[in-house]
């Protein structure tokens, strides 16, 4: 199945940024990385999970949470099936634990791919934003 690999977490001031990525691969045998959406999550102490962005490879349609929309931008490089989520203006409320999923495949991928759910995810990285 399906492996997502999140990098790039770590500390930060207040408003500064951080770029994170999620590798995908091991597809399985006649799918590829178009056939997923890829959303971000993530979870703080004592919190719920927030979904907080969403990108349909094929189309590049992207999807975003009112708590990151304008500072968040999430992308995607097919050469390199991996996803990037650039984060700015960070506050300390953004202090999680963030990690990728997949859902799919599909032969076309639902907009957005939380209509059909996220089943595969990967284990996560840290940021924490000081204030």
């Amino acid at each position: 199945e399906v492996s997502l690999v999140e990098s790039g977490g770590g500390l930060v001031q207040a408003g500064g940024s951080l770029t994170l990525s999620c590798a995908v691969s091991r597809f399985p045998l006649g799918d590829t990385f178009d056939d997923y959406g890829i959303g971000w999550f993530r979870q703080a102490p004592g919190k719920g999970t927030e979904r907080i962005s969403e990108i349909v490879i094929t189309d590049g349609v992207t999807y975003y949470a009112d708590s990151v929309k304008g500072r968040f931008n999430i992308s995607s490089d097919r050469a390199k099936t991996t996803v990037y989520l650039q984060m700015n203006a960070l506050k300390p409320e953004d202090t999680a634990h963030y990690y990728c999923a997949a859902s799919g495949p599909f032969r076309v991928v639902p907009h957005p791919p939380s209509t059909h759910g996220y089943h595969l995810r990967g284990r996560g990285t840290q940021v924490t934003v000081s204030s």
